[in-house]
């Protein structure tokens, strides 16, 4: 599956009470200044010129506005419900793009589009393809969105520092303790600190430990390489299954080579059941999704099969609006691509399962979705322990126009079965619609625990279901679980960089 690399992308903003803590970084025009030094033609309501002949005039703003307004309405998802807004009215193209998208709302209320963005080209050229971030080595989980409820999450790489474990709760940074935010320097100092925008970068962290005592710690950022698969392990269910367990935190290009090890040692194993753990997982390559998805369900299921088809809007029903391609199904890919560690056209391993147990909440998005979504497609059963899924099934290619790179929702993916209307995510529950509610157990996340440890709220509901089908959980669990369908718990949000929060996709094979 070589070729042009096909990107879509969604970004998520977090609110701690007047906080805004984000990951994402707006990007303002860029790009040389070669272009016509004239102006485009007055603008007329409801009437659009090709994208093409404002493409790459970098000489002013109304020239990349215009070629926003037009692009937006070639290949926006819900052209329809774009207000069509002067563009010479708007200074920055960043304010006039963040205006060229719906207002409308999801079946539960939500916006449907959160998913509009825009960063600087460089920027994003770097980060999405070498999977480098300036960061501690973990991923920090806000809960409520309280500034007071900052938690250290999970580990990032290898360079985890020791003296943080996952649980931990931030109670000062510096000078300012989290209980006591009161103007905006303290905001600005808070984000500026918990999210580096520099390697190097100093801050003294104090942390309360889960029995209470206090711990305080300097900490330096550095340019971290993100560790996709951290963890693999066969555990022992009670009655004597052999249990793989494969925690898959980024759909990067590493991720493959890791995948196909891990896969590779579990069928050595000869695992009876597998629990994916995606519950941090915000996506990336929607190749690798693809990939893992057929070493889970393996040849037979998958042969021929559609893991993702792409649908656009009604004005390209068969062709792709940015390709000019025929469009056609995503298949299962069986061989490894060639694109990153490992050679091309290698036949990848497979576990030949009829179920999976996915261990998902809110920060389970887009490639992640997709898994699951595909799997349910070729009728492998997914068991969802956990909560709701942040429900992220649409794309769209990154366009860069002037130096920024531009990010509006231009397709939904859809399974074998033509379903993707999962929005509002995929929820645990009682019983399999076939849609968007999957079998499964509402568990809040457990951060008493680490992640892979057969007590860690989570897996250990997991395990027991393996073990007779229910959703409760040993006492060693030290919670009480919690399966019945609407009771949603509240799970940290983890913020992560852009890069690590889309669904990027690769065709041409």
């Amino acid at each position: 599956m070589g070729g042009t690399r096909r990107h879509l992308f969604i970004c998520v903003f977090l609110t701690l009470s007047a906080i805004q803590l984000s990951a994402c970084n707006s990007g303002g025009g860029g790009g040389d200044d070669a272009g016509h030094d004239d102006q485009p033609s007055a603008w007329q309501p409801g009437v659009f010129l090709p994208s093409d002949e404002f493409a790459n005039q970098c000489s002013s703003a109304l020239w990349e506005n215009n070629w926003l307004r037009s692009w937006s309405h070639e290949t926006y998802l819900w052209y329809d419900e774009i207000e069509d807004r002067d563009p010479a009215g708007y200074a920055d193209p960043t304010e006039y793009f963040a205006l060229l998208k719906t207002e409308g709302y999801t079946p539960s209320g939500s916006k449907k589009d959160n998913f509009h963005y825009s960063m600087p080209t460089a920027e994003w050229n770097q980060q999405s393809e070498s999977g480098v971030s300036v960061g501690y080595g973990f991923q920090w989980a806000v809960f409520n969105s309280n500034p007071e409820q900052v938690y250290a999450a999970y580990s990032d790489s290898e360079e985890w520092p020791a003296e943080v474990a996952r649980g931990m709760r931030v109670v000062r940074i510096g000078d300012v303790y989290m209980s006591q935010v009161s103007s905006q320097a303290d905001i600005d100092f808070i984000n500026n600190a918990l999210w580096p925008s520099a390697a190097g970068d100093t801050h003294e962290f104090e942390f309360e430990r889960g029995d209470g005592t206090l711990y305080t710690v300097e900490l330096t950022a550095a340019n971290v390489v993100s560790d996709p698969v951290p963890k693999v392990d066969v555990l022992e269910g009670s009655g004597g299954e052999r249990v793989g367990y494969l925690l898959f935190n980024d759909h990067i290009g590493t991720a493959e080579k890791a995948l196909r090890d891990a896969v590779t040692q579990l069928r050595q194993q000869s695992i009876d059941e597998l629990v994916l753990d995606l519950r941090y997982n915000g996506g990336g390559y929607l190749a690798i999704a693809s990939q893992l998805a057929y070493m889970i369900a393996g040849p037979e299921r998958t042969e021929g099969k559609t893991f993702e088809l792409m649908q656009f809007n009604d004005q390209h029903p068969t062709h792709d609006p940015v390709t000019g391609e025929p469009l056609e199904p995503i298949p299962f890919i069986d061989v490894t691509l060639g694109e990153w560690e490992l050679p091309g056209n290698q036949s990848l391993p497979s576990l030949n399962l009829e179920r999976v147990f996915v261990l998902a909440g809110p920060n389970t998005c887009s490639a992640s979705e997709a898994i699951i979504n595909s799997l349910r497609g070729v009728n492998v059963k997914v068991v969802l322990i956990g909560s709701q899924t942040c429900g992220k099934p649409y794309g769209f290619y990154p366009t860069d126009n002037c130096g920024t790179t531009w990010f509006t929702i231009q397709f939904k993916g859809v399974n074998d079965k033509g379903f993707g209307e999962y929005s509002d995510g995929f929820a645990p529950s009682s019983y399999d619609d076939g849609y968007a509610l999957v079998k499964g157990c509402e568990v809040a996340d457990d951060f008493s625990h680490p992640l892979g440890d057969e007590n860690e709220g989570r897996l250990a509901v997991a395990l027991n279901y393996i073990a007779d089908g229910q959703c409760a959980t040993s006492a060693a669990a030290g919670f009480v679980a919690q399966p019945q369908l609407g009771v949603m718990f509240s799970d940290g949000k983890v913020v992560k960089p852009a890069w690590r929060q889309n669904r990027i996709v690769t065709l041409g094979r």
